[in-house]
């Protein structure tokens, strides 16, 4: 029988072994922004705790905002098991209970008028279908969009982010007209409506306006801006389209991040969280009058009605209702930004928090960033070394964005977390 390794022998054996799984991602995958070469490699993931290899834990503020419920939900993960052993898979033309009954709970959370859905398979995918939809029921191609969005990687939905993405990438779809974004510090809401009115001015082959209510970087509009949008989409016939991909879901404290700002649009995209932290899954929620082309194949996708990723979704809803985690997301908004104003006093390096609901940034004061004279990508390493993961949102910003089912305890344990790292910030 062989002695039982020290503690610090299997520690080291873990980090080899995590190294090593980097090493060969970094081998094995094209390097791309933000996903690769990784910063290491998770050994198991469970409520607010992502577990690396090492067997370090971390308490994950980013999820890529797909963690409303947490990681591997009990529930969620048998309803998948049960899935699996009676209706893995439905062809297209076929129909199925839990496709039907995701249908009809998203048309049922829906406050405009009647509605039909389509689902696809990643945000992308269903950015590009409720732009078919504006095509259609306009017969108009060209859109607007804000500067420096993000709305997905698809040729079709990647060209709505920027005005001029990389060059390398080659043309993207034509006739987009780009305008300032309302979270610009000089004045932004005032100068993109009036981009909408110029670009409305000089075109009229727009069909669609397309942007997120409330932007995943947290930052909230002002409140008379999106009924303004509304009113000139409305005045030129223009669909108005909300991304909803990170939003959505309850994270801002309503079912609909749009509920906050004053304008029902013609569509909504929701993604991400839809699937539970487990499986991709996308959906367009619609204006029924849109269901003009029949004859069409807008989103005829070969998972199109999966009832493995459909059973995901409906049971996620289900616990986020269940649960009254929408409510708690805006419980926990209100003591966050207080928190938050208390740890200011002794860290004036912090500077405020934006967002609704849990869809939250913590922003630090540019100057002390600067004397300090640490990086923003610096700051994220101190949090990770504290314990807690998330991503830069600017220079000065990183995310806060906590799943719904944190409970209590947790949220100590992050805030300590928190003050810690940004104590050892202000002092390195």
């Amino acid at each position: 029988m062989s002695l039982p390794e020290k503690a610090d022998d299997v520690g080291r054996r873990r980090c080899a072994m995590s190294g090593d799984l980097v090493a060969r991602d970094a081998a094995a995958f094209f390097h791309q922004d933000g996903s690769s070469p990784c910063v290491s490699a998770l050994h198991a993931v469970d409520g607010v705790w992502l577990e690396d290899d090492t067997g370090r834990r971390l308490l994950d503020l980013h999820g890529n905002t797909a963690h409303h419920i947490g990681y591997a939900h009990p529930e969620l993960i048998a309803a998948l098991k049960e899935q699996l052993d009676t209706l893995p898979f439905s062809p297209r033309r076929f129909t199925n209970a839990p496709a039907v009954a995701l249908a009809e709970q998203l048309l049922s959370k829906w406050p405009g008028p009647p509605a039909r859905v389509l689902f696809a398979t990643g945000g992308s995918d269903a950015i590009e279908i409720a732009l078919k939809l504006a095509r259609v029921a306009t017969g108009r191609h060209e859109t607007i969009s804000v500067e420096d969005s993000y709305h997905g990687h698809g040729f079709g939905a990647f060209g709505l982010s920027r005005a001029a993405p990389d060059p390398r990438l080659g043309p993207f779809l034509p006739g987009r007209h780009h305008v300032t974004p309302y979270w610009h510090p000089d004045d932004g809401a005032a100068r993109m409506v009036e981009g909408v009115k110029r670009a409305l001015a000089a075109s009229s082959q727009i069909g669609a306006l397309i942007a997120e209510p409330i932007r995943s970087n947290c930052h909230v509009p002002p409140p008379w801006l999106w009924p303004q949008i509304r009113q000139l989409c409305d005045a030129h016939g223009v669909l108005l389209i909300f991304d909803e991909i990170p939003s959505g879901l309850g994270k801002t404290g309503r079912f609909f991040a749009f509920e906050h700002v004053g304008a029902t649009p013609d569509a909504v995209v929701l993604g991400k969280a839809l699937g539970g932290g487990v499986l991709p899954i996308a959906a367009v929620i619609a204006d029924a009058r849109l269901n003009l082309a029949p004859e069409l194949a807008l989103g005829h996708y070969t998972h199109e009605k999966n009832p493995v990723t459909s059973r995901a979704a409906l049971t996620t809803i289900d616990i986020i209702a269940r649960q009254g985690l929408i409510e708690r997301a805006a419980q926990l908004e209100d003591a966050i930004r207080a928190r938050v104003a208390r740890m200011r006093q002794d860290i004036p390096l912090i500077d405020h928090v934006r967002g609704k609901g849990l869809l939250l940034a913590i922003g630090l004061d540019p100057a002390r960033v600067c004397e300090t004279g640490i990086s923003i990508e610096a700051i994220i390493g101190l949090l990770r070394e504290h314990g807690l993961s998330t991503t830069a949102k600017d220079p000065s910003s990183f995310g806060f964005s906590l799943p719904m089912t944190i409970n209590d305890a947790e949220l100590d344990w992050a805030f300590t977390s928190l003050g810690e790292a940004l104590a050892a910030a202000r002092v390195s």
